[in-house]
């Protein structure tokens, strides 16, 4: 399923910080957002997953397809590592949890409620979601934070072998993670300030 965006336009607080914007996420590729802090990066990720209507533009390819994983790590912390999975993989029709465990080291972790996991630890769970989707598009927010040297390559590793099935990947990431795909830099998308001519006289 290929995620193509056409003369996009994205606002945060209805405010205008994007617009213009067009790409193709093609399966089996990884696209690299990047810009400066405050352009709008994790607006047009929440856009592009549905969490928010753009203000203009056409998002196609996305619906059912994507699985998003924003700045929080979405898990219930009286739950344990198993029980978090296990209601993920039920409520998208999983078949199992295991393939998460293992890619993200978890394994031993199964029985501990998440509320006690280290802030690294936590991130890792909640990447973990990502497998039990079983979703062809994966967007993500910044998913390094928290994580050391060797969870990082697990999540590349992860990574790379969603890619290597047909998945696809849209990550918004200051650092390199050494996957193979394109740079999106969206700066010079960057939303044009209103003139004068577009404020309405009576509130002056």
């Amino acid at each position: 399923m290929t995620l193509t965006v056409s003369d996009l336009a994205i606002a945060r607080g209805g405010v205008p910080v994007l617009e213009g914007l067009g790409f193709e996420l093609q399966p089996g590729k990884a696209l690299i957002v990047r810009g400066p802090n405050g352009v709008g990066k994790t607006t047009l990720l929440r856009t592009l997953a549905g969490l928010q209507p753009p203000l203009s533009g056409t998002i196609t390819g996305g619906d059912e397809t994507i699985a998003y994983a924003g700045h929080s790590d979405g898990i219930k912390p009286t739950l344990s590592v198993s029980e978090n999975l296990k209601f993920w993989a039920s409520v998208f029709g999983a078949s199992g949890i295991d393939a998460a465990l293992n890619a993200f080291a978890l394994t031993d972790l199964v029985d501990r409620h998440a509320g006690n996991l280290s802030a690294g630890q936590k991130r890792r769970l909640g990447l973990s979601r990502l497998l039990v989707t079983e979703r062809p598009i994966w967007i993500l927010d910044e998913p390094t934070v928290s994580l050391d040297v060797s969870a990082v390559q697990m999540f590349a590793d992860t990574v790379r072998s969603h890619l290597s099935t047909g998945g696809s990947a849209l990550i918004a990431t200051h650092i390199d993670l050494g996957l193979d795909g394109d740079v999106l830099d969206v700066g010079p998308y960057k939303a044009k300030p209103k003139s004068l001519d577009d404020f309405d006289e009576g509130f002056l």
